[in-house]
């Protein structure tokens, strides 16, 4: 099997600093490249998107989890609130755009309100039939995602959901279901999005459902966030490996997809220069993407996270070893964040890094006063015309791909690139606070409005781009548009 190629799924949050930026265009991209937008099953919902009445979805444990914390309460968005399901009105606002593909999530919960241990919900499959048919009818290629951090709560509530081995054979089943019901038009397919971050959410901070850790890390009322991370983890890389290994072994050959795994990809330079915080550089990429793709690629966890974890981090048996190696991956997903300093806690005393701690780092942002990128963030009092006035989206897409076409003449096997998102959507623990869409959604009639990176983006990609100047170097960091 040839080496996995790569595709930027995701690029938001805080941003390097980009001067000089060159023009670029799209003929700078292979012609069978992919460009595209993105969203997932959970962000993405009409009304609000712990409802369980839409087709007929059943509690999921994401639903669960926010709705015991009162998450609506927090970030001020009325339980009656909307989101933005998409609709074929969307399908024609991509279409319009110019993108090629589509990247979203299958609601686990929508398809299998009750995982193995109950039927497949026709409602569920009708809704993602007529998603895929009405994209491909655009000519629009669907990325599908399997799991987007969500499970049906009754996973939980019967063996503990990730925390337990039972669960491999529950997504194995999930997934073998979407194979067989939209495999004939799918051909890309990711397993998970982001473990390696949403897990130290889930198990080790306690901010993602089901909310368990325990101090110094947060206060949770169950969890263990020494040793639960690692435990859903190993589960998460053996039901990748389960998931994958169906897919070759009856359905690739006939079907002709292919299959990987999106992961949060960050960069660390060493915030001195000294020996201790470029190994503290080491340690950190060690536990993150390394932490699944040395399994999935080597048979075995990152050496250096062995030497920290010692006995908390579980091993493989010879065969999920030889099962891990065997079905490899066609493509890797890289989520991209930010890039970040680090600084060593093994010698240097520390603050606790909510997703770094356990690799004995602190992760920081700026030095000597100079951050190294600059971060975007939403205010309450931008109107939508505020909010579409989003140079500075322009400005960093425009530089990404400047740097990404560089890396691909320069050798990369870089093969796809989606913003995130198409649409305004929910944020996780931040509601409706933060606004990530090329559109911008009025929340309460669902009108979608475009910004200004909207025809940028379509210039881009129907060729007609040359390059966008602005007229003042401020703007970079004057607009903000989430």
């Amino acid at each position: 099997m040839a080496a996995a190629w790569l595709v930027v799924l995701l690029t938001v949050h805080r941003l390097l600093h980009l001067s000089g930026v060159s023009a670029v265009d799209r003929s700078q991209f292979p012609p069978d490249f992919l460009f595209g937008t993105s969203s997932s099953a959970y962000q993405a919902r009409r009304r609000n998107p712990h409802s369980t009445m839409l087709h007929n979805k059943s509690l999921s444990e994401l639903c669960f989890f926010r709705l015991k914390a009162d998450i609506w309460r927090v970030t001020k968005v009325s339980a009656t609130g909307m989101s933005s399901l998409i609709s074929k009105e969307d399908i024609e606002l991509m279409h319009s755009l110019g993108v090629n593909s589509y990247r979203f999530s299958i609601s686990w919960a929508r398809i299998l309100p009750k995982g193995r241990f109950g039927d497949v919900n026709p409602d569920g499959v009708a809704f993602y039939n007529a998603l895929i048919d009405g994209l491909v009818q655009k000519g629009i290629q669907p990325f599908v995602t399997i799991c987007h951090y969500d499970i049906p709560h009754e996973l939980d509530e019967r063996y503990g959901g990730w925390l337990s081995p039972e669960i491999q054979k529950d997504f194995s089943y999930f997934a073998e279901v979407c194979f067989k019901l939209f495999g004939d038009r799918i051909k890309f397919w990711t397993t998970f999005n982001q473990p390696n971050l949403s897990i130290k959410f889930s198990y080790m901070d306690g901010f993602y459902s089901p909310g368990r850790c325990s101090e110094p890390f947060g206060k949770c009322a169950l969890g263990n966030s020494s040793i639960e991370p690692y435990v859903a983890g190993h589960n998460i890389m053996l039901s990748h490996a389960n998931a994958v290994s169906v897919y070759r072994n009856k359905y690739q050959g006939k079907q002709g997809g292919q299959i990987g795994i999106a992961l949060s990809i960050t960069w660390y330079e060493p915030f001195r220069n000294t020996t201790i915080d470029l190994l503290a550089v080491k340690r950190a990429l060690s536990f993150g993407a390394s932490w699944f793709l040395d399994p999935i690629l080597l048979g075995d966890y990152p050496t250096e996270m062995r030497e920290v974890l010692g006995q908390s981090l579980p091993k493989f048996t010879s065969k999920q070893k030889n099962r891990l190696q065997s079905t490899k991956l066609d493509f890797i997903g890289l989520n991209h964040y930010t890039t970040c300093y680090v600084k060593d806690c093994i010698f240097s005393p520390c603050e606790i890094d909510p997703v770094n701690a356990e690799a004995r780092v602190f992760s920081l942002y700026e030095r000597d006063g100079v951050p190294i990128g600059y971060s975007q963030a939403s205010n309450s009092n931008m109107t939508a015309k505020d909010f579409t006035n989003d140079t500075g989206r322009i400005t960093y897409i425009q530089g990404y791909l400047t740097s990404l076409a560089s890396a691909i003449r320069k050798g990369a096997d870089v093969r796809g690139y989606f913003v995130w998102s198409l649409l305004d959507d929910f944020e996780w623990n931040f509601g409706y606070t933060l606004r990530f869409g090329l559109y911008h959604v009025h929340y309460k009639t669902l009108k979608r409005t475009p910004k200004l990176s909207v025809d940028w983006y379509r210039k881009f990609l129907t060729g007609s781009l040359l390059r966008r100047k602005f007229r003042d170097e401020s703007q970079l960091h004057k607009f903000n548009s989430y």
